[in-house]
C-alpha cells in the first residue's frame, strides 16, 4: 500500500520488545493526554451529538447505508472520534455473529484495530499532507481490491476541504459509484470549502457544540475517574473556556489536574486562563456605565495585576452585557443556567435597572473595541481606551431621542406639548423628558431605563440609574443646522415621476423609467410596477430611495405580476406616429410633400405661442402652425 495510506505504529505490531520497559514504565511516559484516554469507544460515550446517533442507528437497522459521509464541525467536537465508531459499526463482527450495528456491546474481531488505527482495511487519511491528484489515484486504484479481513473498505479522509481541486475532481466518480466493499467517511472544518459536486454525492452530518452544562457533567465524570475534586463553578469556567469543543475542554482539564495539585477551584481556573472573576467584572460593567472612567480604569488595572488578560476582560465584559440583554428581552428563563445564584441575581438586577439602548451601545462598541485590542501591540492601553470611550458615551441620549430634540416644531407639536405640561409647581421636582432637553443637558443626561407606558395627560420621566458623579458641559460649540433643501412638488402621475427624474438630470433613471417598467397602478407614494426582463434587479429600490430624497416623503415601490399598461416610451412612440399620420393629411403638408417629394416628417414640436402681435386670419396662423410642428427633411 502507498505512503498516504501507511497506518499509525502501535505496540502490538512490534512483537520484539524491551521487557523492563514494560515492566516499569515511567510516570511520564505512562501518562496519556485525556483527550486521548477517554476518547468514545462506542456511540453511547459519544456526547452532545444525539441526533447523528439517532440516524445512524435507524439507517443501520433498516440497511440504508450510505455509500459516503461527511463529517462536519469546529474542533474537538469529535469528527475523527465519530469516523472510527463508524468504521467500527461497519466492519462489527461480533463473538455471537453479530453484524453491522452501532450499538455494539461486546468487543468484535475488528474494534481494536479499528479503534487504534492500525486495521488493515480502515485506511485513514490526512488530507492537509496529501492534497494532490497522485494521492487520489493511489486511493482510487486501491479501492478496487477488496478488503483483506473486514467486511468494507473504509477510507476515513480527515481535512477533506484541503485537497486540490484536481483530486476533488478525480474523486466524484468514484465517490458516485464506489464498489460495493468501499465505504467514504470525509471530515472537515470547513464545509463551505469542499464543491458541492462532492456534497451532493455525501451523506452530511453537523456535528454541535457542546453546550456548557452537558461538557461540565462529561468534566465531572473525567475529573471524578482521575480522582480528583472539582467544583462545579470551576468546572463551568472550563466548559466556557472550551467553547464547545471536547478536546479543547479536556486539555484545559488536564492543565488544571495539574496546576490545582488534586482540587480544582474557580480562583485556580481564573488564574490559569487569564480570566477575571465574574463578580468583579460584573462591578466593572456597573462602573463604566455610570460614566466613572477614573474608576473603570482602576479596576481594569487591578484586574490585570491579578492576572486576567486585558482581551479577556474586554471579553468578559460583551459577555456581561449579552447575558444582561438576554435576561431584558426572554426574562430570567434566558439566564445561562450554568451560572451561580450570585451572577443570576447581578444580570437580574442590572436588566431590571438598564435600557435596550444603553445595552445595545454597549455591546457594539465592546465587540469593536474586543478587535483593537487583540491587533494593539500594547493591549492594555487599547483596553483603557475602549473603557474611557464607553464611560463617556453613556450619557449621550438613545438615537430615538436624539432625532426627536433635532426635529423641527411645528404648531402641532407645539399644542400638545402645553396639553401635556405638567403645573409649573411640579415641573422642578422631576427630571425632564430627553424629548424637551437641549443638547447641551442631553449631554449630562444619565442613562436611560426602561420606559413605561405613558397615558393621556401624563408627562414621561426619565430617572437616573448610574448618576455620573463629575458631569461636565461639552467643551466645544454647537454648530448651527444647516436648513434642509426644499423638496421637490409631489409628483401626481407616473409622467411626472418621470419628468421629476428628467428634471434631476438624472438620465439613466429616466431613460429606465420609459423603457424597462411597465405601470401597473399608480397613487402618490404608492407605485406598482412589472419589470421587464432588461430592467436593473435593484431599479425599483434606486427609485424608491431617489423619490425620498427629492420628495422628502417615503414612496413605497412594489413590484406586480401583472402586466400593466405598455413602457411609457412605447406609448409616447406611439402617439407620435399617430400625430405624425394625422398631419400627412393636413392640406397644407401635403402641398410640402407635392413640392418635396422625398421629405419625411421626423418629429413633432409644439410651437410657442407668441402671437399676440401677428395680424393674422384664423386660417393663416393654423398653416404656421403646422409647418412650425411638422418638422420635415
Amino acid at each position: 500500500m502507498s505512503a498516504p495510506f501507511s497506518m499509525s505504529e502501535d505496540k502490538a505490531q512490534n512483537p520484539i520488545q524491551d521487557p523492563t520497559k514494560d515492566a516499569a514504565p515511567s510516570a511520564a511516559a505512562s501518562h496519556a493526554a485525556l483527550a486521548r484516554k477517554y476518547r468514545p469507544k462506542i456511540f453511547a460515550e459519544l456526547i452532545g451529538q444525539e441526533p447523528m446517533v439517532r440516524t445512524l442507528r435507524n439507517a443501520f437497522a433498516s440497511g440504508r447505508i450510505a455509500q459516503a459521509y461527511m463529517l462536519t464541525g469546529v474542533r474537538g467536537v469529535g469528527k475523527t472520534t465519530t469516523a472510527r465508531l463508524v468504521a467500527r459499526a461497519l466492519n462489527y463482527e461480533g463473538p455471537n455473529g453479530e453484524g453491522a450495528t452501532i450499538d455494539i456491546e461486546a468487543e468484535g474481531a475488528h474494534c481494536r484495530a479499528i479503534l487504534e488505527g492500525r486495521h488493515l482495511d480502515v485506511i485513514e487519511m490526512d488530507a492537509a499532507s496529501h492534497t494532490g491528484i497522485d494521492d487520489i489515484r493511489d486511493l482510487i486504484d486501491s479501492a478496487h481490491y477488496k478488503p483483506n479481513s473486514a467486511r468494507y473498505k473504509v477510507y476515513i479522509v480527515d481535512e477533506v476541504h484541503m485537497l486540490s481541486k484536481q483530486a476533488f475532481n478525480g474523486l466524484l466518480k468514484t465517490l458516485e459509484e464506489p464498489p460495493e466493499h468501499v465505504k467514504f467517511i470525509f471530515a472537515t472544518t470547513e464545509i463551505r470549502k469542499v464543491p458541492v459536486t462532492v456534497l451532493s454525492r455525501c451523506q452530511r452530518f453537523d456535528l454541535k457544540r457542546i453546550d456548557v452544562e452537558t461538557m461540565s457533567a462529561h468534566l465531572a465524570h473525567i475529573a471524578k475517574e482521575e480522582g480528583t475534586e472539582a467544583e462545579p463553578a470551576a468546572l463551568a469556567l472550563i466548559a466556557r473556556a472550551g467553547e464547545g469543543s471536547v478536546r479543547d475542554a479536556l486539555s484545559i482539564l488536564d492543565r488544571a489536574i495539574a496546576f490545582g495539585s488534586g482540587r480544582i477551584e474557580p480562583d485556580t481556573i481564573r488564574e490559569l486562563l487569564g480570566l477575571a472573576d465574574r463578580g468583579r467584572i460584573f462591578d466593572l460593567l456597573e462602573t463604566v456605565l455610570k460614566g466613572d472612567a477614573g474608576g473603570a480604569l482602576k479596576a481594569l488595572e487591578q484586574l490585570n495585576r491579578d492576572g486576567a488578560e486585558p482581551g479577556q476582560v474586554i471579553t468578559d465584559l460583551a459577555d456581561a452585557v449579552h447575558a444582561v440583554t438576554v435576561a431584558k428581552a426572554a426574562g430570567p428563563q434566558g439566564i445561562d443556567p450554568a451560572a451561580g445564584e450570585v451572577e443570576r441575581g447581578r444580570i437580574e438586577d442590572l436588566a431590571k435597572r438598564l435600557s435596550m439602548p444603553v445595552l445595545a451601545r454597549a455591546w457594539q462598541m465592546l465587540l469593536k473595541g474586543h478587535d483593537e485590542v487583540r491587533s494593539s501591540p500594547r493591549p492594555l492601553a487599547a483596553a483603557d481606551m475602549v473603557l474611557v470611550r464607553l464611560a463617556y458615551v453613556v450619557d449621550l441620549p438613545p438615537p430615538g431621542d436624539a432625532a426627536r430634540q433635532t426635529r423641527p416644531e411645528t404648531n402641532e407639536t407645539k399644542t400638545a406639548a402645553a396639553a401635556d405640561a405638567p403645573p409649573a409647581d411640579a415641573s422642578s421636582a422631576k427630571t425632564p423628558a430627553t424629548a424637551q432637553m437641549t443638547p447641551a443637558t442631553a449631554q449630562m443626561a444619565p442613562v436611560a431605563v426602561q420606559e413605561a407606558p405613558v397615558t393621556a395627560g401624563e408627562v414621561r420621566e426619565k430617572p437616573a440609574v448610574f448618576e455620573s458623579e463629575n458631569p461636565a458641559p461639552p467643551d466645544f460649540e454647537e454648530e448651527p443646522v444647516s436648513e434642509p433643501a426644499p423638496a421637490s412638488p409631489m409628483p401626481q402621475s407616473f409622467e411626472d415621476v418621470v419628468a421629476l427624474a428628467e428634471t434631476k438630470r438624472d438620465l439613466k433613471l429616466k431613460n429606465a423609467l420609459l423603457e424597462q417598467v411597465r405601470l401597473v397602478r399608480f397613487k402618490p407614494g404608492d407605485i406598482a410596477l412589472n419589470p421587464l426582463p432588461l430592467a436593473a434587479p435593484d431599479l425599483l429600490q434606486e427609485l424608491m430611495r431617489k423619490l425620498k430624497a427629492w420628495t422628502g416623503q417615503v414612496w413605497i415601490v412594489s413590484t406586480s405580476e401583472q402586466e400593466g399598461e405598455e413602457p411609457l416610451g412605447v406609448q409616447r412612440r406611439a402617439a407620435e406616429a399617430r400625430e405624425i399620420e394625422a398631419l400627412h393629411a393636413h392640406p397644407a403638408v401635403q402641398e410640402v410633400f407635392r413640392h418635396f417629394p422625398g421629405a419625411k416628417i421626423k418629429e413633432v414640436r409644439n410651437a410657442p405661442q407668441e402671437r399676440a402681435d401677428l395680424d393674422e386670419t384664423p386660417d393663416d396662423v393654423e398653416d404656421d402652425d403646422v409647418f412650425t410642428r411638422g418638422r420635415t427633411s
